[in-house]
């Protein structure tokens, strides 16, 4: 028994590697452990746990780069839009959003490899088949939590075309609740949080 004890102790300082990686300590990872992993595909720390992120459809990447290069090119002089940016929530949670928009005000970009949360001020998840429970679920739970004013969640309607679903840091509630006077946004999506946008949904996969 107490051999089996030392041996589970030991793991909290135990580093991950290609080898060890799916099998994580009783109270999971923590990004210290996990920050100098390489795998041979992408993924991300949810949980205490390292998440494959599978490898997505042609609507699902074009979806996100398009949407980003519209974020880009409308945001305001203080703000970053990047894809595929790691957030810091806290040391067992380092998602990875589709898009992320922060305040680079006091970062060193050219160095940052994380995204402090409290620098985000909106994520954005294009849901695939692999990811639905995530990006429904998990992940907006996780955002909220750490203070993310804003989180968009894409889907794809029957006709191909995205649909985005904004959701709205309440304080009062302490959750994310859907936008007042629009909540679901199908032909265009047109808000004022984090900034002023208008897209054409459909543009974004007529290319």
């Amino acid at each position: 028994m107490g051999a089996v004890m030392a041996s589970g102790a030991s793991r909290q300082d135990e580093q991950a590697t290609p080898e060890n990686w799916m099998y994580p300590p009783a109270d999971g990872w923590t990004y210290a452990q996990v920050e100098e992993l390489v795998l041979p595909f992408d993924w991300e720390l949810l949980g205490g746990k390292i998440v494959v992120r599978g490898a997505a459809k042609w609507w699902h990447n074009t979806v996100r780069d398009e949407l980003y290069y519209r974020l880009r090119g409308s945001r305001p002089a203080n703000l970053m839009v990047n894809s595929e940016q790691s957030i810091f929530i806290d040391r067992k949670n380092v998602p990875k959003p589709d898009i992320v928009v922060f305040d680079k005000t006091g970062l060193d970009i050219a160095t940052v490899d994380c995204i402090p949360a409290e620098k985000v001020v909106l994520a954005v998840e294009v849901v695939s088949p692999g990811s639905a429970s995530e990006d429904r679920l998990y992940k907006p739970a996780v955002y909220s939590g750490a203070g993310i004013d804003s989180y968009w969640r894409v889907e794809r309607d029957e006709e191909e075309s995205p649909v985005v679903y904004e959701f709205w840091k309440h304080r009062e509630v302490d959750c994310y609740v859907p936008r007042p006077d629009q909540a679901i946004h199908t032909g265009v999506l047109k808000t004022d949080r984090p900034f002023p946008v208008e897209v054409d949904l459909r543009s974004l996969i007529d290319v």
